[in-house]
């Protein structure tokens, strides 16, 4: 574990010595068209991803895990470091069940201009080992808090393994604020697209309104034919050539 730990420092390092002065941002085609960022997956079959933010909390993580079994839905939930070394069972149980484990830094910092590319890089790379030991598996997706994002921490982030996921711009919930179990569902349920990939969260201390609002939007995508899938297995739709007229 301790030669796992070095390697790992010497690949940050290596990382970090490697990167070219940061770059003005470029915009979403960019970005898009070089594989950095993935928004969303147009796909001709009817799938869609849930993704939850911040986690894993087991108040509120568990029973929407329980939600998932129910409908036999597939999520990617995006962990932060931290709170994977207090809940290390409730990871345990989203990888049992098929669920995707993904990179979310270690303490939700966010990627402005002004953050350090060592502190980037050993931001994910913390959470990066953490999941490896409690797994076995190195994730493969990243999102960085906030949506925040630069040149620098895409280039980090492509050097350290990963593919970063925002998600649809129609498909922001917002549930954070707890806006009310009416608006989150609305937000999901109004315009729901093949290959959206929709933002939760399953960390708001004090909130229920995720939960519930998953109690109407489950049973209703799946009643208009959707299949509640991981990221990956949008991208692996994608690479299949499973896309839409156009694309």
């Amino acid at each position: 574990m301790v030669v796992k730990r070095l390697l790992c420092a010497g690949l940050a390092i290596a990382v970090l010595l490697g990167l070219e002065a940061p770059t003005a941002q470029r915009d979403r085609a960019f970005y898009e068209k070089r594989g950095d960022i993935v928004w969303e997956v147009p796909l001709e079959t009817k799938k869609i991803a849930l993704t939850f933010d911040d986690g894993p909390y087991p108040a509120t993580t568990e029973p929407i895990l329980d939600l998932l079994k129910t409908y036999e839905a597939k999520a990617t939930f995006f962990v932060l470091g931290n709170k994977v070394e207090r809940y290390p069972d409730t990871i345990r149980r989203e990888v049992a069940e098929g669920h995707e484990v993904a990179n979310h830094t270690f303490n939700h910092v966010y990627f402005k201009s002004a953050v350090r590319a060592e502190t980037i890089a050993k931001e994910i790379d913390r959470t990066d080992q953490l999941l490896l030991e409690l797994t076995g598996k190195k994730p493969q997706l990243f999102r960085p808090p906030g949506g925040y994002y630069n040149e620098q921490s895409i280039r980090i982030t492509r050097q350290l393994g990963y593919t970063t996921i925002l998600w649809s711009w129609h498909q922001d919930t917002n549930d954070w604020r707890s806006p009310g179990v009416r608006q989150i569902v609305r937000k999901v349920l109004s315009n729901p697209r093949n290959g959206d990939i929709v933002l939760l969260h399953d960390y708001i201390p004090g909130s229920k309104q995720t939960v519930k609002a998953l109690e109407i939007i489950l049973p209703e995508l799946v009643k208009r034919g959707f299949q509640i899938v991981t990221v990956s297995e949008l991208l692996q739709d994608k690479e299949q050539g499973h896309l839409p007229m156009g694309f």
